[in-house]
C-alpha cells in the first residue's frame, strides 16, 4: 500500500483542527462561571445539532441509523461516548479552575499512552527506543507528582480517558462523524434532562449569563464538529506521521495559553518535567521517523 502524498489542503485542514483544539481553553473562558456539567451538556446538545444537520445535508443519516440496527457496534459507542464526554468534562472543568498547563500535559503524554496501553492490552512489543520513551514520561509525571505535593491526576485522567477512547474506537468498524454522532445522539437524553432540570431551578446558564455566555454555548457544537471535520479530511490527505508531528500543534497552544495568557505558574521546577516529556517524545517522533523510512508500522 503506498503512503498518502503530502497534500497542502490536507496539512491546512489538520493543522487548522489541532489550532482550533489548542485554542479552546480561550474559546472556553467567556463560560469560566458556568460549571462543568452545564458546558459539558450544551456541548452535547449542539454538537448533536451541527452534526446531524451536516449529515442531513449530505444525505448520510442512513449511516447513523444503520448503526441502531447492530447492538454490539452500539453498546461499544456506548463505551466510548461515556469516555469522551468524561474527557470533555475534566478537560472543562480544568480550564475554568486554573489548570491548563496540566491538561496540555495530558495531551502530551497521549501518545505515549497509546502505546503504553497497545503493550497492555493488545500485547504489543516495545522496542528499546520506545521503552525509553516511556520511561522518561513515567519519571516526568512522578517528578512532576512530587514537585506539586500531588500526583497530576487532570493529566493522567485527559491522557488514559483520551486513549481508552481511542482504543475502543479501533476495535469498532464505524467512520469517524457517524460515530461521533451516535455518541452524541445516546447522551442527548441525559443531556436534555440535566439542562431541563438547571432550567427549571432557574440555575441554568442559557439565556441568563448574558449574550456572550449564550453564544459561546451554542458554539460550543461547532467547535466540537468543526475541528472534526478538518481532521478527519487531514487524516485522509496527509502521511501518518504527518498527523503525528501535527499533534502537538493542541498541547503547545494550551501551554502557551495557559502561561502567557492566564498566568498560571510555569517556574524552573516545572519546565524541567516538561523537558523530561519533550525528551521523551522526541525520542518517540524519531522511532516513528526512523520506522516510516523503513516501511514499517509504527506505533499508533
Amino acid at each position: 500500500m503506498s503512503r498518502p502524498r503530502l497534500s497542502a489542503r490536507g496539512l491546512a485542514a489538520g493543522a487548522a483542527a489541532f489550532t482550533i483544539w489548542g485554542a479552546l481553553p480561550l474559546y472556553l473562558y467567556p463560560l469560566r462561571a458556568v460549571p462543568a456539567t452545564q458546558v459539558i451538556a450544551h456541548r452535547i446538545c449542539w454538537s448533536c445539532a451541527f452534526i446531524l444537520g451536516w449529515m442531513l445535508l449530505r444525505r448520510e443519516l442512513g449511516r447513523v441509523s444503520s448503526i441502531f440496527g447492530h447492538p454490539r457496534l452500539l453498546g461499544g459507542l456506548a463505551i466510548t461516548a461515556l469516555l469522551i464526554s468524561n474527557n470533555w468534562l475534566i478537560y472543562v472543568w480544568s480550564v475554568s479552575h486554573g489548570h491548563i498547563v496540566e491538561a496540555s500535559l495530558g495531551y502530551y503524554i497521549n501518545p505515549l499512552v497509546n502505546v503504553l496501553l497497545g503493550v497492555v492490552v493488545l500485547r504489543e512489543r516495545l522496542n528499546r527506543t520506545q521503552g525509553v520513551a516511556i520511561g522518561l514520561a513515567a519519571a516526568a509525571v512522578l517528578y512532576l507528582a512530587i514537585e506539586a505535593g500531588r500526583p497530576p491526576w487532570i493529566a493522567c485522567a485527559l491522557a488514559l480517558s483520551f486513549s481508552l477512547y481511542g482504543l475502543v474506537r479501533k476495535t469498532i468498524s464505524v467512520d469517524a462523524l457517524p460515530g461521533l454522532a451516535t455518541e452524541t445522539l445516546l447522551l442527548l437524553p441525559w443531556a436534555l434532562v440535566y439542562l431541563v432540570v438547571c432550567a427549571a431551578s432557574g440555575s441554568g446558564a442559557f439565556g441568563r449569563g448574558g449574550t456572550a455566555v449564550t453564544l459561546v454555548l451554542v458554539g460550543s457544537g461547532l467547535v466540537t464538529a468543526v475541528p472534526l471535520f478538518l481532521f478527519a479530511y487531514g487524516a485522509r490527505a496527509l502521511p501518518y506521521s504527518t498527523i503525528g508531528v501535527l499533534q502537538y500543534i493542541g498541547p503547545s497552544l494550551q501551554l502557551i495559553a495557559g502561561v502567557l495568557v492566564f498566568h498560571e505558574r510555569f517556574g524552573g521546577a516545572r519546565l524541567a518535567g516538561f523537558v523530561l516529556i519533550w525528551s521523551a517524545l522526541l525520542l518517540y517522533a524519531l522511532d516513528g521517523v526512523r520506522a516510516a523510512r523503513l516501511g514499517r508500522p509504527a506505533a499508533a
